[in-house]
């Protein structure tokens, strides 16, 4: 094992270790983070209402190339988004002035409850040579990353997350393949940088981008 698999090996399982420990290790990482079964879905599908604009009623993205979908992610996850918006620890222009519109926890808490009560996310297998070398990456890595890059390891077999509950790793398989490239490539780039211990970062830029679009055309087929 290399010394830069080694280190990332590290953080996988330090990230790894926080999330198997349950609720308190995620809230130990995401101080005043939210747990499962704490929002009001119902209430959530009326507080959400300017959310669903962009994002669509169930969740699913009314614009593919801007927007990612909602729909079944886990409520943790978009409630520390949100608030990560909130806090500049994520920047974009829309979403950073949206999310300063939400002033109450529990109304974020509601608006994020109801996302994840809608039906989750699901894809269309594009049966393309870049998919299929996306399904490889996703599930062994590559040469530079060594297995500790495979996707599989933090969102699961489908994509579909690990668990009831996941503040950290989100649910991927079915969101928009343009959505993730950018992800990717603002990983990469160092213009996101808000992922558990660096992780994200260190993936992508072990990633070229072909193998960036391929993992895409992959995942949002899931």
């Amino acid at each position: 094992m290399t010394k830069k698999n080694s280190m990332f090996a590290a953080l996988v399982a330090i990230a790894v270790t926080a999330f198997v420990g349950g609720v308190n290790a995620e809230e130990a990482i995401i101080a005043g983070g939210m747990n499962a079964g704490e929002g009001d879905s119902k209430a959530g599908k009326t507080k959400s209402e300017l959310c669903q604009g962009c994002h669509g009623a169930d969740g699913i993205s009314i614009d593919p190339a801007t927007y990612p979908n909602l729909a079944g992610q886990y409520a943790g996850y978009i409630f520390k988004q949100v608030q990560d918006f909130q806090l500049g620890n994520r920047q974009d222009d829309t979403m950073s002035a949206m999310a300063g519109m939400v002033t109450s926890r529990q109304d974020l808490k509601d608006i994020a409850a109801y996302f994840a009560s809608r039906k989750q996310m699901k894809g269309k297998p594009s049966g393309s040579k870049a998919a299929k070398s996306g399904a490889r990456l996703y599930k062994s890595g590559n040469k530079k990353l060594g297995e500790y890059g495979a996707c599989v390891r933090c969102h699961g077999k489908n994509g579909k997350g690990k668990g009831k509950s996941n503040s950290l790793f989100p649910v991927i398989g079915g969101q928009q393949k343009a959505y993730i490239i950018k992800q990717l490539k603002d990983f990469k780039s160092g213009k996101r940088t808000n992922d558990p211990a660096g992780m994200m970062a260190m993936v992508a830029k072990g990633l070229s981008d072909k193998e960036i679009t391929a993992v895409a055309d992959y995942v949002s087929g899931l």
